[in-house]
């Protein structure tokens, strides 16, 4: 940031909440002392991501899930976590896109249909927000002297501005301009610069940003418990029952094999349900896990499951679907819920998962934890 600070930096006065009608609010750029001399009030420095609802490439590009995650929850997380700015906003004109950036902690500023056009450019969407919120923006790319080109053999490669984040003061914009005046550029490693602009970019950001992602303030420990609902997690939900009243139920032979690869890992796997499941019925699945029915208070249950083990909760992580599970999904180091979860279970999640529950949602939850181990194991080893 020391380097982007010298340029410029974005500052807002004072925004609050969605954009009021009639004219915008006046700079307020001087308070009064206590001798009545003027004394300028610190710059607020505010975060703006435009998100456009209207992608043409891959459609709602900024809430599809990327690792798990809406993909501008990425860089929210990452802004508000920064400490760097006074308030982040999130510039849309879809109603999706809003409740996202609101479930993150976002404001949003509602943009007008004239600058949400195909042809509107970012620019444009940035002006209208400081009509607004009186806000101001700068970066700086590398200039290339064409005339004094190295020769290949001497060339330690090329810069080129991936428009990923900008810092600019408002005179600056409102002349036209995101770049100009005294300038500083932050030079991003080409492992952590992905463009995502058709569907075949997606699975690269993944692999880019399970590897070198921000995953939130507290560092990752390891997990060695996974506790998992069996209703809608392990199970899609569904209950036949036979002639003589026998229950019968379904699983998928994928999330078998996601439980068999974490118990290799180290990782106990234990279920858990509030209905009065068969236990005759479970333990005929041979998976080897000690389960606990008819729950009525499943925080309750993890956390005695916890104690018995030795575990602080950052070293647990649950797979959750329905609201009852909502209160052990904040409390873990690590949650995910399938993606046919209810709303209130996927809104309190760090991962929703591609697979439905009872179609291969442990065995993906499974991998992701996998892999999030390897990241911890390898920040150890450094």
């Amino acid at each position: 940031m020391d380097s982007v600070e010298k340029g410029a930096a974005t500052s807002v006065s004072n925004p609050r909440g969605r954009p009021s009608r009639g004219r915008p609010p006046k700079l307020q750029r001087n308070s009064r002392g206590g001798q009545g001399r003027g004394v300028e009030k610190p710059p607020h420095l505010a975060a703006l991501i435009l998100a456009r609802g209207g992608s043409k490439g891959i459609p709602l590009k900024n809430i599809k899930h990327l690792a798990g995650v809406p993909l501008i929850g990425w860089v929210l997380r990452a802004a508000l976590d920064s400490g760097a700015f006074q308030s982040v906003w999130v510039s849309t004109d879809h109603d999706e896109i809003e409740n996202v950036a609101k479930q993150f902690g976002a404001q949003v500023h509602r943009r007008s249909s004239e600058v949400s056009k195909d042809s509107s450019t970012s620019l444009d969407a940035i002006i209208e927000f400081l009509n607004y919120h009186n806000v101001r923006e700068v970066t700086e790319p590398l200039n290339l002297n064409p005339a004094k080109r190295p020769r290949r053999q001497d060339w330690d490669g090329e810069l080129y501005e991936n428009g990923s984040f900008y810092f600019a003061k408002r005179h600056l914009i409102e002349m036209g301009y995101l770049q100009g005046g005294k300038m500083a550029y932050y030079e991003m490693r080409a492992e952590h610069s992905v463009d995502i602009d058709v569907d075949i970019d997606w699975p690269i950001a993944e692999q880019r940003v399970l590897r070198y992602g921000y995953f939130g303030k507290e560092k990752l420990k390891e997990i060695k418990l996974l506790v998992c609902n069996i209703d809608g997690c392990l199970t899609n939900g569904h209950i036949y029952v036979s002639g003589d009243q026998k229950e019968i139920i379904s699983y998928d032979v994928k999330d078998a094999i996601g439980i068999s690869l974490l118990k290799k890992s180290g990782i106990e796997v234990r279920l858990i349900s509030e209905r009065a499941c068969s236990k005759q019925t479970l333990s005929s699945l041979k998976l080897d896990c000690k389960m606990e029915v008819s729950v009525s208070d499943k925080l309750a249950v993890v956390d005695e499951w916890r104690k018995e083990m030795g575990l602080c909760w950052k070293e647990v992580a649950y797979l959750g679907n329905e609201v009852s599970d909502e209160e052990c999904l904040k409390r873990v180091g690590l949650s995910g819920a399938p993606a046919d979860a209810c709303s209130t279970a996927q809104k309190a999640v760090g991962y929703i998962c591609k697979c439905n529950g009872g179609r291969g949602a442990i065995r993906e939850f499974a991998e992701h934890i996998c892999l999030l181990m390897e990241k911890v194991n390898n920040s150890c080893q450094k």
